[in-house]
């Protein structure tokens, strides 16, 4: 009835620490990084550094620390069966350390009580003995209460306040990881209030599972209340003592979940498990046993259990931050590290962000990085890369052209883009065709570039020739001079030579279809690039075979 009644309290207070508080959360999860009063004074060069864009992380900022209450169901985990529930009282406080890891001294205060449905004949405890139970017929039900504190260091991992798409969060999730020490003191009921011994063999012993409940009424109707008065087994002196109560060394894990409330309160629901290596909390420590002492002989003893006993911790706990909320802001745990990176990308109070570079030095719209002409003269009209326009393609630009287009018979032109065009009739060509009958009108051909020492066309060189080959299609009356040339009197220069104008004929007349009488070979010429082969028109005079055999043909190169 009490635990009822505290339960109700505990709600009550806090549904109106919630209410009183629940104004506060319109700040939760951020504060400001330029506020220099929230952090101390050792990592204020760190701050300036930062204000000053000499360092790129901010400052870890002071924090609150944490208070915890807590009340919940205490339990030991052992030989005898616990009853449920039993109270468990605690309280912790706790620092963060980072937005992850924070340390917790925590202190709990438990009372557990156990009573088995399983009769013990053999094996009997020390405190069953001593009272006069001897054990065979004259069984008995192991049966405790126990006293146990916990004081312990705790390291307490965050594991969700780093969220990348929402800026804080109404609960964290935790686990915890420690050690400290257990003073426990654990009592049991073996004798009456008048000093006698019980008689338990009055107590059905049911193994079924819907039996043992009533098992367990029946003996603790049987037991006197109060009765616990007879210190359990604890090996005396051999164990550790704390004001004559055992003392030993315990190891704790858990995990929880706090719900936030505001920025000052939150609700814990938490629970821990806690090993000290003892096998006497809950006073028992024996099995019934059977063993051989010969053939046929059999007698009954007790054989230490495997296992040692641990107790649970299972509570609601109300959180309270503590500390001035104008010099500290919430425990980090609370906060996401990355409000400031995501504050400054989406809003920039801090980052240094370079001035665009838009200057337009000649003012003709483009600005100076993209402008492939930066000093065009004023006015003068430009293309997309601020490149002046021309028209015409005469070479000369717009804002200079005194013949805005020109045909392109009417081109080359001078310098005002003013072109010469021909006469109407062949009378402009007298004395011209004259001079150079052989002149066909081609033009000027390209060259074809060779790798060293190679002779291989490639893709390039073959759409060179393929164009070449159009023109001389065009134009059936040219014949095409095919020359190459040697950098030194060798054998294998010469041969080269011979099979790179190979390669460019071969491929004019078997690829391109054009005919070999309308190509003149040329080979191992001096005063030319020696891995370049020229293609240009035939003149008067200009005579010579379209093959000839390869000076050295055993140094071909394959």
């Amino acid at each position: 009835m009490a635990t009822k009644r505290v339960s109700l309290l505990f709600g009550l207070f806090i549904l109106l620490t919630s209410g009183l508080f629940a104004q506060e959360t319109a700040t939760s999860g951020s504060y400001d990084w330029r506020d220099s009063s929230l952090i101390p004074s050792k990592r204020l060069g760190q701050h300036n550094e930062f204000l000053n864009n000499q360092y790129n992380y901010p400052a870890k900022p002071r924090n609150q620390w944490e208070v915890g209450l807590k009340v919940g169901t205490f339990n030991i985990i052992g030989d005898v069966p616990s009853q449920f529930p039993t109270p468990g009282f605690g309280v912790h406080v706790r620092k963060s350390l980072g937005y992850v890891f924070s340390l917790r001294a925590e202190y709990i205060y438990g009372m557990a009580r156990g009573v088995n449905w399983k009769a013990r004949t053999a094996g009997l405890a020390d405190h069953w003995i001593d009272a006069g139970y001897t054990g065979g017929a004259n069984r008995v039900f192991d049966n405790y209460k126990a006293n146990v504190q916990d004081l312990s260091l705790q390291g307490v991992f965050t594991m969700n306040n780093l969220r990348f798409h929402k800026g804080k969060t109404g609960f964290v999730v935790y686990g915890l990881a420690g050690f400290g020490a257990t003073v426990y003191d654990t009592k049991v009921n073996v004798l009456t209030d008048a000093g006698a011994p019980y008689n338990f063999n009055s107590i059905t012993n049911s193994n079924v599972y819907k039996d043992r409940k009533q098992t367990i009424k029946d003996v603790k109707n049987l037991l006197d209340a109060g009765s616990y008065n007879v210190e359990a087994e604890n090996e005396g002196p051999a164990r550790s003592k704390l004001f004559g109560k055992t003392l030993r060394f315990s190891r704790t894990v858990g995990a929880g979940l706090a719900i936030r409330l505001s920025d000052r309160l939150n609700l814990a629901l938490e629970d821990r498990v806690t090993m000290i290596g003892d096998d006497l909390l809950d006073g028992v420590r024996w099995q019934n046993v059977t063993t051989s002492a010969g053939p046929g002989a059999g007698t009954t003893g007790r054989v230490l259990t495997p296992s040692y006993d641990i107790y649970n911790y299972l509570s609601l706990g109300l959180n309270i931050n503590i500390g001035s909320k104008t010099k500290a802001v919430q425990p980090l745990w609370w906060l996401n590290p990355l409000d400031y990176t995501y504050s400054e990308l989406n809003s920039p109070k801090h980052m240094k962000i370079p001035k665009p570079v838009l200057d337009d030095a000649d003012g003709d719209g483009i600005p100076d990085q993209f402008d492939m002409e930066p000093n065009t003269p004023a006015g003068s009209p430009v293309d997309s890369h601020g490149v002046s326009r021309d028209t015409d393609g005469d070479g000369v630009p717009d804002y200079k052209d005194k013949e805005l287009i020109t045909p392109t018979t009417c081109q080359p032109v001078d310098a005002d883009g003013v072109g010469k065009c021909p006469c109407p009739d062949e009378s402009c060509f007298d004395g011209f065709v004259a001079k150079n009958k052989n002149n066909c009108g081609i033009g000027d051909l390209p060259s074809i570039s060779f790798s060293a020492k190679l002779y291989r066309l490639g893709k390039d060189a073959e759409a060179v020739l393929a164009n070449v080959a159009d023109r001389l299609r065009q134009n059936p009356n040219c014949k095409i001079v095919v020359t190459s040339y040697t950098c030194e009197p060798s054998k294998s220069s010469q041969q080269l030579s011979w099979d790179r104008v190979n390669t460019v004929i071969n491929y004019l007349v078997e690829k391109q279809g054009i005919s070999a009488d309308r190509l003149i070979f040329k080979y191992g010429e001096s005063g030319g690039d020696c891995n370049t082969v020229d293609l240009r028109a035939s003149e008067t005079g200009d005579e010579g075979p379209n093959t000839v055999p390869a000076p050295h043909p055993n140094l071909r190169r394959r």
